[in-house]
Formats: C-alpha cells, sequence, structure tokens
C-alpha cells in the first residue's frame, strides 16, 4: 500500500475536543504539524478568528447536529475540511453539491483506521464469494463505548451498505436481534471505554464463518485522519479513502 503526501508541517484547526481531537492532537505533533486552533461548544465564536481562518486544513471530530453547520463554517473561508463525525450523513449530498459548486475541499470517512478500510475491502470481497451460497445468512454486531451517540455505528452502516450491494437475498439492514429473511441485522452495544469493534458473521446448518475487526485505541482514526489532511493540500473536490488509499 502506498500513500503519497505533500511532505510541510501543516496549521491543523481541530473542531471538537473530546478523546479523538486529544488523540489527533498528539499524532498531529508527533508528525511535526501544529494545532492552530481548537474549537469546542464554548469558543464558537473562534470560527472568525485569525487562527482558523488562516489555517491549512480543519479536522472536525464533533456531534452530528453540529457537524453540518461547521464544514459550512469552514467552506466560508475555504479550509478544507477532514470529517469524522457520523450521524449526520442525510445531508451528505448537500456538502458534495457545495464541493462542486464553490470549489470546496471536503474528505470523509466513516471510519479512518487504516486497518478497517482493509477490513472493507475483505468485507466486500466475501460478500461478492458469500452471494452464491444461499445457504448462509448473514448479520452483524458493532461494540462501542458508552459515550457514542449514534447506533448504528456508520461504521456498521458502511459494512453493511457494502453488503447489500452485493447479496442478493439481502434489501436493507435493520438494527435489533429480529427481522425478516430480506434484513440485515445489526446487533448494537454500548460498553464500557471499547473503542470499536465490528463482526461480520455468515451462518449455515453446519457451520459459522466470522470477520471481525477490534480496535485496540483510538490512535488508529487519530493516524488516519492526520493522514487524510495530509493527503487533502493542493486538492479540490469530495474525497475519500478510496482516493487516498491504493492496494
Amino acid at each position: 500500500m502506498q500513500i503519497n503526501f505533500i511532505n510541510i508541517c501543516m496549521k491543523i484547526a481541530l473542531i471538537g475536543y473530546g478523546k479523538m481531537g486529544h488523540a489527533i492532537e498528539e499524532i498531529a505533533k508527533e508528525r511535526g504539524h501544529t494545532i492552530a486552533c481548537v474549537i469546542d461548544i464554548n469558543n464558537q465564536d473562534d470560527f472568525i478568528s485569525p487562527p482558523f481562518v488562516t489555517a491549512d486544513v480543519a479536522i472536525e471530530f464533533s456531534q452530528p447536529e453540529s457537524a453540518f453547520d461547521n464544514y459550512r463554517k469552514c467552506f466560508e473561508h475555504h479550509i478544507p475540511v477532514v470529517a469524522g463525525t457520523t450521524g449526520w450523513l442525510s445531508r451528505l449530498d448537500e456538502i458534495k453539491a457545495l464541493c462542486i459548486k464553490e470549489n470546496q475541499t471536503f474528505f470523509y470517512a466513516s471510519n479512518y483506521s487504516i486497518g478497517m478500510n482493509i477490513f472493507f475491502s475483505l468485507n466486500q470481497y466475501l460478500a461478492i464469494l458469500m452471494n452464491a451460497f444461499p445457504s448462509y445468512d448473514v448479520q452483524m454486531e458493532e461494540i462501542h463505548h458508552i459515550h457514542k451517540l449514534d447506533s448504528p455505528s456508520g461504521t456498521a452502516i458502511t459494512l453493511a451498505e457494502d453488503i447489500i450491494e452485493t447479496i442478493d437475498r439481502k434489501k436493507q439492514w435493520k438494527e435489533g436481534l429480529e427481522g425478516t429473511a430480506d434484513d440485515l441485522l445489526i446487533h448494537s452495544r454500548r460498553e464500557g471505554e471499547v473503542p470499536g469493534i465490528h463482526e461480520i458473521i455468515y451462518e449455515s446448518d453446519v457451520d459459522v464463518i466470522r470477520i471481525q475487526h477490534s480496535a485496540k485505541s483510538r490512535k488508529g482514526l487519530a493516524l488516519g485522519a492526520v493522514l487524510a489532511a495530509e493527503f487533502v493540500q493542493g486538492k479540490k473536490g469530495f474525497l475519500s479513502m478510496n482516493d487516498m488509499l491504493s492496494y
């Protein structure tokens, strides 16, 4: 896997300063970048401050209800955005349209972990194989920390949508333990401080096939977000992990 970046020291605006924001700050500094400003719920006026408007990129991990407005505030100053908040995707098409209309730069991933994005590809390939074997039903399980607001997770939804696109016998995903044969069931659990576990389960009358990704910490997510911030320098439009990764 080869990722190409512009090797410069960036001024990064952090939007959202929870545990992910702190992890991103640590990784960014390790990679030689500076934190131009930190914007959280208590200092919204800093969206018009000189440190913010002169930032090279904004990395945003906030809350679903504020995410879209945060992106618009970045766009007002043509600051490239690396977006990590999930739960707002009903407005994703609006962001894509603004990227075209206003020549903005926006990078979105439901999960910034490099390992998880390899897992996405593994999930897609396994679904291609399993489409030919209707004796196997498929379901999902995801576990996250108790502070996570959206359920199922954005990562789980990405995994589910990739399966539904490929496996003819599944028409839609449904959160819960009960559904019809057309449903891809997602069992979501919130426990302790679990960074994230996602498991795909194929089961027939005679055996079970499982694939799982388990994050050890937030560090992998933070590193991926900083790599994305490096990747967007000099680029325009709507970007994703598919643009950044080649494998």
